[in-house]
């Protein structure tokens, strides 16, 4: 039996804090993916440069952050979603199997927020897997446009017959949208606790696992005071069986 784990995870850039007492959190978070020991990483809020922070931190790493936080043995994809004035930041996925093609949609609802979708097929075995990595938007309204947007994506993108995951920070408070999601026959663990947010004292799911062609085994979430440090999000990471 494969087991194929997946883990999202929101990194809030790398940096927790704000003002003078914000501290650099990459390195921890560099060990932190590898004890994820998941197959499939799907990341958010990852900075592929910002120079304004570079300058300063001292321990700023020289590679982006995907590339950064890449196990040794996985590949690493990277799409920026949103160009600010100091630099650029967007989804990535970090694969422990072979990586076949990427692909990229831009998702932005309004002007105010830079929102996109990374596809990434990876061969997993000798079995085709989509992977679709995406930060949906803060207004509801939006959410709801980007889902059907998402809908449109996989039945031009995919094939029917083709197992699909998609993953990220759907901000999708009370699981709203879940009703949408299940009618692309996209189906998460409903009935498990995945509180996610805020990580020092999680109160609600924001992030998600959804899956078509996969058998779900399981949901689990890391704890403890050495995550809530590295984020404002906690990682989910969800197995399933091929």
């Amino acid at each position: 039996m494969t087991v194929l784990r997946v883990a999202t995870y929101n990194i809030h850039k790398g940096v927790q804090g704000f003002g003078p007492a914000r501290r650099l959190e990459i390195h921890n978070l560099g060990h932190a993916v590898e004890q994820l020991d998941a197959d499939i990483v799907c990341l958010q809020e990852v900075r592929k440069l910002h120079r304004r922070e570079e300058r300063y931190f001292n321990r700023w790493p020289e590679l982006p952050q995907a590339e950064f936080l890449c196990p040794e043995g996985y590949a690493a994809v990277y799409q920026t979603n949103a160009t600010t004035r100091h630099g650029e930041h967007g989804n990535a996925l970090l694969s422990r199997w072979p990586v076949v093609s990427q692909g990229h949609e831009d998702m932005s609802d309004h002007r105010f927020e830079q929102r996109g979708l990374l596809h990434v097929q990876i061969k997993v075995e000798r079995k085709l897997v989509h992977v679709i990595v995406m930060h949906l938007g803060l207004i509801a309204g939006s959410r709801v446009r980007q889902i059907a947007q998402l809908r449109r994506f996989i039945e031009r993108e995919i094939p029917r017959r083709d197992a699909v995951i998609v993953a990220g920070d759907f901000n999708d408070w009370g699981g709203k949208l879940r009703a949408a999601m299940n009618a692309m026959d996209l189906k998460d663990f409903v009935g498990e606790r995945a509180l996610t947010y805020p990580s020092r004292l999680p109160l609600t799911q924001l992030d998600y696992v959804y899956a078509r062609g996969l058998k779900p085994l399981g949901l689990q979430i890391p704890r403890g005071r050495i995550w809530w440090r590295m984020s404002d999000h906690l990682p989910l990471i969800a197995e399933f069986r091929l």
